[in-house]
């Protein structure tokens, strides 16, 4: 039998004597605490939740009943079945503790993990799926930070986003047992090629624990870019090196000590707008059994169904206090026990979206506000990817004015400049000085604007200059995934090619776009393998392609443009018009001119057939842009 325990904090906390669990389920009837061997494939005993307090249900497990680390555990939780009302709670299917460190087990996606009949999705499954069902491992808490993280100044960072896995995969100078992993991009040469390149902050994309969506499996692919997410506090196991003495976490938290040991910033990708239990007909792995009309935002005409702002299938819901603590509480622990310097947040709008009426984004919502007071989240680096695909989902520069947003509008007006002759003079000025239309307000600084030729959603740059139309066949959706407008341009031949000729004009048009992007005010973002010239093929959605589409080619590494990038950021650093973080006002602080150097008048602005432009700043530091298109 189990204790009463503490009802904080959530979760499972080791203390001296045992193990503390704590579940939020505030409609559940009954819960029930599932333990299993360390395989996690035998049910061994199932203990009743002893206490719920404000609809949290708790329980201690003392040290000589089983309660030690290393335990591996799920809830059984019990409460009505009626879909149509969001009640979904069916204690025949093991539930995945939110709150888990580490993650026991990997989801198949067989049908045994619905929680409705097959094919009757009102009808409650009654098969057991413990044997295969995700289950936690209880784990010791992380010490503090050896390697306190650096400080750096707003007007002179620089992103590099980059996958876990696809940057050493194929890297020459990696032990193959590291490759792919935590430890490999940790290792002393992966880090060298990144710091020599001049970047301060990197970037990496979902570290937390992912699983593969069935549809996903059943044609032999993996969700790569891991914009799946079942576990908020859980280091994805699928990057760790498997060396002895380590775990995912203590791992990861190796690799943010190694960056910042060289001064330099780690900043995940987090997924808080949706989860991997998918739509309505999809698995109940966690919070779906657990309380799914807490937990999701549900459809006010039917609740059976989901908001889908995400196009993932459902959207969490922040605006409930139990939700939104989840999200903090998993913020402040990756801060101050695996040491990330900052989040970038996906389709950011969703979590600011509100509960009644139209359920439009609110600028003053709770997760804001939230983060706003907390000393620990508030003062780290925040970026929003500024949109989702609900309607009142694109809020580019809405976000509150210690935020950073990805700027959409400025990676396609510079490739509109460049390579489709669509966009003039005026409108590459715009995006020159931080996109200002956007972003100069609420005392906001022009480092708001993250700007981006590239990221890990669409073309890689080569391909941008190599492909007009996107090849996304391995995806299995007949190349109808993926951006269809990217403003891109082949050079004469769709993809590869030996003609010297074509060859010259895409490599001049990655220099300029690189150009562009390091002489801009605002902050730039590198996408990695741009610098070495990788291409996928003509894939602008390899979200699903764990292979040599997406992992870095370092055998075939382009060296010349290697340079050109380090170059563009050493003189970048030079500049003070572009470091300073301050808004650009009038001639003093920079001066427009044609390529001659003369002096633009109102209509010379949008004149496309003279589309030359100078900035001269008021250090005396000068770029020209002289497009070519044919």
């Amino acid at each position: 039998m189990l204790s009463q325990g503490l009802d904080t904090p959530l979760g499972a906390t080791p203390g001296d004597n045992g193990i503390y669990f704590a579940l939020h389920a505030p409609h559940a009837t009954r819960v029930e605490l599932c333990l299993f061997d360390a395989a996690g494939q035998t049910e061994l005993q199932r203990l009743e939740m002893p206490h719920s307090t404000h609809g949290t249900w708790h329980g201690f497990l003392p040290l000589s009943k089983g309660g030690t680390l290393g335990l591996v555990y799920g809830y059984r939780v019990h409460g009505p079945w009626n879909p149509s009302q969001g009640e979904r709670f069916n204690p025949a299917k093991v539930l995945l503790d939110p709150y888990a460190r580490e993650v026991v087990g990997s989801y198949d996606g067989s049908d045994i993990h619905c929680g409705h009949k097959p094919g009757y999705p009102d009808q409650q499954d009654e098969r057991n799926n413990a044997a295969q069902a995700l289950k936690a491992k209880v784990i010791a808490r992380i010490a503090p930070l050896s390697v306190p993280g650096p400080r750096i100044d707003a007007g002179k960072r620089v992103l590099y986003e980059l996958h876990v896995k696809a940057q050493t995969q194929l890297h020459p100078k990696v032990p193959e047992a590291l490759r792919g992993t935590y430890a490999g991009l940790a290792y002393p040469a992966v880090l060298d090629h990144i710091q020599s390149l001049g970047v301060t902050t990197l970037s990496l994309m979902p570290v937390h624990h992912r699983v593969d969506e069935a549809r996903l499996q059943a044609l032999g692919l993996t969700n790569h870019w891991g914009y799946n997410t079942i576990a908020w506090f859980a280091a994805e196991s699928r990057y760790w090196s498997g060396t002895p003495g380590t775990s995912p976490t203590s791992e990861f938290r190796a690799l943010v000590d190694a960056v910042h040991a060289r001064g330099m910033e780690v900043v995940i990708d987090v997924v808080y707008n949706h989860t991997a239990e998918t739509d309505e007909l999809g698995p109940t792995l966690s919070l779906r059994g657990i309380d799914n009309a807490l937990y999701y935002h549900l459809r006010d005409d039917n609740k059976a169904l989901y908001e889908n702002w995400s196009g993932c299938g459902n959207c969490l819901n922040l605006n409930q206090p139990a939700v939104l603590q989840l999200v903090m509480d998993s913020l402040r622990y990756w801060v101050t026990e695996m040491g990330v310097d900052g989040f970038r947040f996906d389709l950011a709008p969703i979590l600011a979206r509100r509960d009644t009426g139209d359920k439009g984004f609110d600028p003053r919502a709770p997760l804001f506000v939230a983060i706003n007071q907390d000393p620990i989240c508030r003062n780290k680096l925040l970026i929003a990817e500024p949109w989702d695909i609900g309607a009142g989902g694109y809020q580019l520069g809405g976000f509150p004015p210690d935020w950073l947003e990805w700027n959409d509008k400025y990676r396609d007006t510079v490739r509109r400049y460049w390579l489709t002759a669509e966009a003039d003079r005026a409108e590459l000025a715009h995006a020159l000085a931080a996109s200002s239309q956007h972003f100069k307000h609420s005392h906001r600084r022009p480092s708001a604007s993250v700007n981006f030729i590239t990221a890990h959603d669409g073309f890689a740059l080569r391909d941008l200059v190599s492909y007009r139309e996107r090849h996304n066949e391995a995806n299995g959706e007949h190349n109808r995934d993926g951006h269809g407008n990217n403003h891109s341009v082949n050079c004469g031949v769709e993809g590869d090619t030996q003609d010297a000729a074509v060859l010259l004009h895409r490599r001049q048009l990655q220099k300029e776009l690189l150009s562009t992007l390091l002489m801009s005010q605002g902050t730039p973002m590198l996408l990695a393998g741009d610098e070495i010239g990788h291409s996928q093929q003509g894939n602008n959605n390899a979200y699903c392609q764990d292979n040599e589409i997406t992992w870095l080619d370092w055998n075939q590494a382009d060296a010349e443009l290697t340079e050109h990038v380090r170059e563009l950021v050493a003189k970048r650093m030079g500049i003070t018009a572009l470091t300073g973080d301050r808004w650009w006002e009038g001639s003093e602080d920079v001066r427009w001119s044609d390529a001659d150097g003369r002096p633009l008048n109102g209509c010379d602005w949008h004149d496309r057939s003279k589309r030359g432009l100078q900035v001269e700043w008021s250090d005396g530091a000068h770029w020209t842009a002289e497009p070519d298109v044919s």
